[in-house]
């Protein structure tokens, strides 16, 4: 999985992930002093003055454009879900923090949870955007049918012909059900 929901396997995760690394990263007791997290609601908001046009009481967060909130603590941007994290575990998470509900604006402690990219990908809620794709999930159009196919442990299953998008898109979420651990759906 990566961030246009394609597979390939030349793309680096650390290309577009460059602060999973944890790699200069803020220590916890460094972030309780500067921020403050709601787990009930998932906002951040300021304690200190950081720059001249951020106050205390702040509502940290921007959306970066591909759905995720990011906000900047001395000149450093940090996903908001990783900050949470590590405000509610006293580390940075070991993998992908996943949104369970799909929602990957919603930082409630409630809805995150540390799994690895294969489970994290498991949970999407949306399909690829490719020329066969239907819009839903596992549904691929075939010759005026419609074929649902899943993946696990990157082998493509065959799960039937289906005289509807819907009917293949409902086999292949009985499938993920059954054969994704990481489905919430």
């Amino acid at each position: 999985c990566n961030p246009k929901g394609r597979f390939n396997p030349s793309f680096s995760r650390l290309s577009w992930r460059t602060d999973k690394t944890n790699k200069n990263d803020m220590e916890w007791t460094e972030i309780l002093k500067l921020i403050h997290y709601d787990p009930k609601t998932g906002v951040f908001t300021r304690l200190v003055n950081m720059a001249p046009n951020a106050r205390i009481g702040d509502i940290l967060g921007t959306d970066n454009g591909k759905g995720y909130l990011k906000f900047r603590i001395y000149k450093k941007k940090y996903y908001a879900h990783r900050v949470a994290w590590l405000y509610m575990t006293g580390k940075w998470p070991k993998h992908d923090i996943d949104h369970i509900n799909g929602n990957s604006l919603d930082n409630r402690w409630e809805n995150l949870r540390d799994v690895t990219t294969v489970v994290n990908c498991q949970n999407r809620r949306v399909a690829s955007k490719n020329q066969l794709s239907t819009g839903l999930l596992g549904s691929y159009e075939d010759h005026g049918r419609f074929k649902a196919m899943i993946q696990v442990d990157r082998k493509p299953i065959y799960l039937g012909m289906y005289a509807t998008a819907q009917e293949a898109h409902a086999a292949y979420l009985d499938a993920k059900r059954k054969l994704h651990e990481g489905c919430t759906i």
